[in-house]
């Protein structure tokens, strides 16, 4: 491996507080960069304990940096890995094409960029991790219908809490739509943003069925957005009247499924993308050929299930 690692200089960086953001890296360790969207969300989390445990085994040095939902701060990490002279990059992307002028930068300094969850468009990142996020919230959407059916007696008045600044989350909200919108007994409420964030999300929730009081069904299309829903639904007495589906189990979500009124969720397997993404990067870097697509499989999560993920989340 060539080894192309230099001390970023002072002036390279926008300021201190930047500075501490990055982890020095090796001078003589392969290293690999994972710029991140944040580290509140569990999700985000659990793909940081994955990719940590593939570099440790392949003896690989990985740096993490935390964008804490600002998409330009992901873009100047990257044009500050490059100038590190980093081995190898993981970005998991807020803005899919406002992050491809740093990507594109990336490729022409010879650093393999691997695109994780958020789907790039066509550029020069050697690989896609993560899952068919169209054809996962169909899924849901299939199991929304069937759970209607059989135990709402056909009808249902749905609203969805959405992450309108994440183009994953659109992505997820397109293909529960596209199930669910024309089927017979489905009123459409209506469609409020969390942005992403928890607190957010909850007071959509609320307003969402304040505005609809006979609202039936909340589908979240993201981990801040179930989490939101389930607080506002609780916050509001509705556990008995409002069946929430969504993306990302949490101990929140779990509690709701053993009261009943989350009858799905959306498991991705994050630790799975962390770990594949460094492993891509390594291979990458290492000469290997990689597939461009690296598919993750999801688990639609129910009362019937959940003990197999209790232990994750105590």
């Amino acid at each position: 491996m060539t080894q192309r690692r230099h001390v970023l200089t002072t002036a390279l960086l926008a300021g201190t507080a930047f500075a501490v953001s990055f982890a020095a890296a090796s001078a003589s360790a392969e290293t690999i960069a994972l710029v991140q969207i944040n580290q509140q969300a569990l999700f985000f989390t659990q793909m940081n304990e994955g990719a940590q445990a593939k570099a440790d085994e392949l003896g690989v040095e990985l740096v993490i940096f935390n964008a804490n939902n600002d998409p330009a701060a992901q873009n100047n990490a990257v044009e500050t890995y490059i100038a590190q002279g980093v081995d190898g990059l993981v970005v998991v992307a807020i803005d899919v094409n406002g992050i491809m002028p740093a990507v594109e930068q990336a490729a022409e300094a010879g650093i393999p960029v691997v695109a994780v969850d958020a789907i790039l468009p066509d550029g020069p990142q050697i690989a896609q991790v993560g899952v068919d996020n169209a054809a996962a919230g169909a899924m849901i959407g299939e199991h929304f219908l069937d759970y209607v059916e059989k135990e709402m007696g056909g009808e249902a008045s749905l609203g969805i809490v959405g992450a309108l600044n994440s183009f994953i989350q659109n992505v997820r909200q397109e293909g529960f739509e596209g199930v669910v919108a024309e089927a017979p007994g489905i009123t459409m409420a209506g469609v409020v943003d969390g942005r992403n964030v928890q607190d957010n999300a909850m007071s959509a929730a609320e307003n969402l069925m304040t505005a609809n009081p006979d609202l039936s069904a909340i589908y979240a299309t993201g981990e801040p957005a179930l989490l939101g829903a389930v607080a506002a639904v609780e916050s509001q007495g509705r556990q008995d009247s409002v069946a929430v589906v969504g993306w990302d189990l949490t101990a929140a979500a779990i509690k709701g499924i053993d009261e009943g009124y989350v009858v799905g969720v959306v498991q991705q397997d994050p630790a799975g993308m962390g770990a594949a993404a460094v492993e891509a990067a390594h291979r990458a870097i290492a000469g290997e050929t990689v597939e461009a697509e690296i598919a993750v499989p999801v688990t639609i999560v129910t009362a019937e299930n959940v003990d197999d993920f209790r232990a994750i989340f105590e």
